[in-house]
Order: C-alpha cells, then sequence, then structure tokens
C-alpha cells in the first residue's frame, strides 16, 4: 500500500521537473509555434495551441490507468493519478489564478500567491522564443518571495 501512496507523490513532484523541462526546452524550443500564442496580450479565441500541452500530458496519465487497467503495470493507478493530481494543481494556479481563464481565486494574496504572480509575470515579460525565465509553475525560486 505504501508503495502506491510513494509512486503517487514522486509522480506529482516528478511533474513539476517535467513542467519546467517541457516548458523550457519543447514549448520554448521546436514546439514554440504551439506556444506563442500564450505569450501574446491579444487571443483569437478563448483556447489557445498551448492547450494541446494539457492534452498530451492527459494522454500520458490516461496511458497509465490503462496499463494499470490491463494488469500490466500495477504501479500505473499511482502514476496515472499523481500526473493527474499535478494538471489539476497546474491548471488552477496557471489557467484560473494566474491567468484568470475564469475568475476564481482574484483576491488571493499571501506570501506564495504574490510569489507565483511575480515569476509568472517575469516569464511573461519576455515575448519571444529565446527568452525566458521561471519556466516552473508550484515550486517558485526564493527571490520572488521577496517584496
Amino acid at each position: 500500500m505504501w508503495i502506491y501512496i510513494v509512486a503517487f507523490f514522486v509522480t506529482f513532484f516528478f511533474m513539476e521537473f517535467m513542467a519546467w523541462f517541457s516548458h523550457k526546452y519543447i514549448m520554448h524550443g521546436f514546439l514554440w509555434v504551439l506556444h506563442e500564442d500564450h505569450h501574446k496580450k491579444d487571443h483569437d479565441s478563448w483556447f489557445e495551441r498551448n492547450d494541446l500541452f494539457f492534452i498530451f500530458y492527459a494522454v500520458v496519465s490516461m496511458g497509465f490507468f490503462f496499463l494499470w487497467r490491463s494488469g500490466n503495470l500495477d504501479l500505473g493507478l499511482a502514476i496515472g493519478l499523481g500526473i493527474f493530481a499535478y494538471g489539476i494543481a497546474y491548471f488552477m494556479v496557471h489557467d484560473i489564478f494566474i491567468h484568470q481563464r475564469f475568475k476564481l481565486f482574484r483576491n488571493a494574496n499571501n506570501v506564495y500567491s504574490r510569489a507565483v504572480r511575480r515569476a509568472h509575470k517575469m516569464h511573461h515579460k519576455h515575448l519571444g522564443k529565446g527568452q525566458g525565465e521561471c519556466f516552473g509553475m508550484l515550486l517558485v525560486p526564493f527571490k520572488y518571495f521577496k517584496k
């Protein structure tokens, strides 16, 4: 039982690294064409091509559920749920809290929420593919906690 709980949490925290890595080297790299509209102030639609990355990780999560259900990977459920839980956290922080795609959490004003907003604002300060900083989401560098 403990191995499944550990696998869930390891997967969840590993996804923060995956978010940073894919954001820095894939989204700001060879798949910039899908991420570029996220860095533009004016959008033609509520949906962005950038949302395809969210769908990709959802498919990966479902793949682990399938491996678990088919009996080919006992830890598949824990890994799939870890990816799923990170996806929910990412959606809540990035799309709802920061970008206000839904008008929730507007009044959050604690130390962590201010640091997350500052870090993301610094990331979006750069509009080009090659520039950028702070590619992670939930783990914010300490410098953004300062006033």
